[in-house]
């Protein structure tokens, strides 16, 4: 068996070691997880493609200060995330791994932070646990090897977080202090939840109108500069932002000004037009899930917890300010689960001194190693069911490919990630349940991303469709699509147009009407399922299938001798945008 007394003392030898060589230890562990598999794998849909793609625009025509998708402006975000990728590709001109960088180093950053403010809170011990519970939440892992903009926004939250709670909690230190409002502003041209660390105060001042003789030398009238920091930071931006608009002054950059400022803030918080569900979705669907096991663990330290809550304010604070931040959320119409992100290493914090001094529960420990058996079968189980063509998998991965060797494929990777946690549960069968756990989940981690990529690259880009399309499109001829994606301008190697993301598709098919009939050598992807006006689908070429859906081309043989004229003529081309794949 591997659980021999050298393994079970491990974890203790480690919490021994110096307090530096222990971070970069945690460090260099945590950077071969997360940087496992960069540079395998292309932009993903559904956002990392829009990001790489306006990042990529950045650093092709210069102009980096109004993100621009398609050469039509971007107003969803504010432009940091996309510098960040811009930024990269620029210095390494590898789009596939200039895509990930930001959030991985982001991540390890947040990692480090998470370990320095348990150590100084603390203890070493404690620090260490809440980093290795940060990097057991899958959703950590997710986050740190996608091209969303959350876990950026969360790094520069928890930032924010340990200058504060260092200053009020360690020892008083006003640069710590303005340095999290600082980050705060950063937060806020990131994605403009950047604002949540000041939550913090709601708790503090709860503290300190219960006992005034806390925080005397830390709450002090100074605190209200921090906001000014703020401010001045946002302002680094909005400034040369508001007088592009207005020396461009067009329609178009007024209402990408007005839609940034306004529509994509306070309107979508309180009336969002997306992801609309109940209040209870990240209390019954998300946390459960992405940060397990730190949820079920909560409820193992239950009694605990209770005591820190008494005793500890550190813990007060954090864990109230992890409800605030869920409760924000959730009174939000529109929801998405990597919204709650930044959370999480709050919460893994609060839950690191119950843990690393005292045991969970004793029905814990049976809990996680049933649940590591049965997912350890559920997945042997799915593998073999993928190879045998289970006509429920089947039609799922018709979605996707038309090809079934890709199931038989993807049911060899489900089958081996079975045995990894079948085989660990058995080897370390003596480990503590939670480092049966972990050891799985990592192992697991790195398999996906390594062999997993591979199998998942021809799935999730439409690569194959624009393979088709440009074999058909004599050389020069430019493709067009109605209601496009990003993706599919990032992968074009032929000069691409669109109708406008703003568009209905009423509008996009009468522009690209006049497109084709004004363009020679033009030809236009469509998908199967929508209803066009000025076109014949009769005769047209299927080209493939991807993300969900079968793709036609049309050609100028294809056009109704007539069609209604658009309400505006707006077509937007990227010259071969796809240069950037070798």
């Amino acid at each position: 068996m591997l659980a021999t007394p050298f393994l079970r003392q491990l974890p203790e030898r480690l919490f021994d070691l110096p307090r530096s060589r222990l971070l970069w230890l945690l460090l260099a562990f945590a950077a071969v997880v997360i940087f496992s598999g960069m540079g395998l794998r292309s932009p993903w849909p559904a956002d990392e493609p829009r990001f790489a793609e306006i990042a990529r625009e950045m650093v092709e025509s210069g102009q980096w200060l109004l993100p621009m998708r398609g050469g039509e402006l971007y107003p969803d975000k504010p432009p940091v995330f996309m510098w960040a990728i811009a930024f990269f590709y620029w210095l390494t001109g590898n789009l596939k791994i200039a895509f990930l960088l930001p959030n991985a180093l982001c991540s390890l950053l947040t990692l480090g932070l998470v370990f320095d403010l348990g150590t100084r809170l603390w203890n070493q011990r404690t620090g260490a646990t809440a980093a290795l519970l940060l990097m057991l939440a899958p959703q950590f892992l997710i986050q740190a090897q996608r091209a969303q903009i959350d876990a950026m926004v969360a790094c520069w939250v928890m930032v924010a977080c340990y200058g504060l709670i260092r200053h009020f909690f360690v020892q008083p230190s006003w640069r710590w202090y303005f340095v999290a409002w600082a980050f705060m502003g950063l937060g806020i041209i990131t994605k403009g939840v950047g604002f949540l660390p000041a939550l913090l105060f709601i708790p503090i001042l709860a503290l300190k109108l219960r006992d005034t003789s806390q925080f005397q030398g830390t709450l002090r009238w100074r605190c209200a500069l921090g906001p000014l920091v703020m401010l001045a930071v946002v302002a680094a931006w909005l400034v040369p932002m508001v007088l592009a608009v207005n020396h461009l002054g067009t329609d178009e950059a007024l209402a990408y000004r007005d839609n940034i400022l306004f529509k994509q803030t306070g309107e979508r918080y309180a009336d969002s037009w997306g992801h609309i569900q109940p209040w209870y979705y990240y209390l019954a669907s998300v946390i459960p899930s992405l940060w397990f096991p730190l949820p079920l663990l909560l409820l193992a330290l239950l009694q605990p917890v209770r005591n820190a809550l008494r005793h500890s304010p550190e813990v007060l604070v954090l864990l109230a300010w992890v409800v605030l931040v869920v409760a924000f959320f959730s009174l939000s119409p529109g929801k998405r689960g990597v919204y709650v992100l930044p959370a999480l290493p709050a919460l893994a914090l609060s839950l690191a001194p119950a843990l690393s001094g005292q045991r969970p529960a004793r029905w814990f420990g049976p809990a996680m190693t049933g649940l590591h058996l049965l997912l350890g079968a559920a997945l042997v189980s799915i593998g073999v069911m993928a190879w045998n063509d289970l006509p429920r998998l089947v039609e799922k991965v018709a979605d996707y490919t038309q090809d079934p060797a890709r199931l038989h494929e993807a049911g060899s990777l489900l089958f081996t990630l079975g045995l990894i946690w079948l085989v660990s549960l058995v080897a370390l069968w003596r480990s503590q349940a939670l480092g049966r756990w972990f050891v799985a989940l990592m192992l697991s981690w790195l398999v996906f991303t390594t062999w997993g990529y591979r199998i998942l690259e021809p799935l999730r880009t439409p690569r194959n469709v624009l393979a088709a399309a440009e074999q058909i499109a004599p050389a020069g001829g430019q493709i067009g699509m109605i209601d496009f994606r990003e993706q599919f301008i990032l992968f074009s190697k032929r000069d691409f147009t669109h109708f406008s993301f703003f568009s209905s598709l009423e509008q996009e098919d009468r522009n690209a009407w006049l497109w084709m009939r004004e363009t020679p050598d033009s030809y236009l992807i469509v998908a199967d399922r929508h209803a066009l006006s000025c076109f014949t689908t009769d005769g047209a070429k299927t080209i493939g299938t991807a993300h969900r859906d079968n793709f036609l081309l049309l050609s100028d043989n294809h056009l109704k001798p007539e069609c209604e004229p658009p309400a505006s003529v707006l077509r937007f081309t990227t010259r071969q945008p796809g240069t950037w794949l070798k």
